[in-house]
């Protein structure tokens, strides 16, 4: 079974997503619910949520901890198996902590992945390059917990209090 440890989004950065939904390309499936996971975990390191928490605990103790700052201010895409990708692009601290984790954790998805909110995926991929170059509000806040959900179940099954 695998998990990911999510950050929750505020409200300002769900409605960002839902006008970009409003204007996709034809093709692209949106997201009802975009996510923003700072770090996927393969369950077979240690299936046992209470172990895998207290790992992420231990990782983030480890040098700076508490809240961290995400922002967002621009669109990108990168293909997946069904297609391309339309994703916010997630900096600040919230890539620290990401990277931290990896340390804990190996990656999942590749070294390559990097944080990010999925408004939607799938269409023609120049149309989606095309809507990617489009500008997008500004939008930051601060992580102060993470939620460890299960990827069988799509639901929570832990929290982590980063403060």
């Amino acid at each position: 079974m695998s998990y990911s440890l999510n950050a929750p989004l505020p409200p300002a950065v769900e409605r960002l997503a839902a006008a970009l939904r409003a204007d996709f390309p034809e093709g692209v499936r949106p997201r009802e619910r975009p996510t923003l996971v700072a770090k996927r975990i393969d369950g077979s390191e240690g299936a046992d949520p209470g172990r895998l928490l207290a790992r992420a605990r231990g990782a983030l103790e480890v040098g700076d901890s508490g809240p961290v700052e995400a922002r967002t201010d621009a669109l990108g895409t990168f293909e997946f198996s069904t297609g391309p990708m339309v994703h916010l692009i997630v900096g600040g601290g919230l890539r620290r902590l990401h990277c931290r984790l990896c340390r804990a954790f190996d990656p999942v998805g590749g070294a390559a992945y990097v944080p990010h909110i999925t408004p939607g995926r799938g269409g023609d991929p120049d149309a989606v390059a095309a809507f990617c170059e489009r500008s997008v509000d500004p939008a930051a806040w601060t992580v102060d917990r993470l939620v460890l959900r299960s990827g069988r179940y799509r639901e929570p099954v832990a929290g982590l209090s980063l403060s």
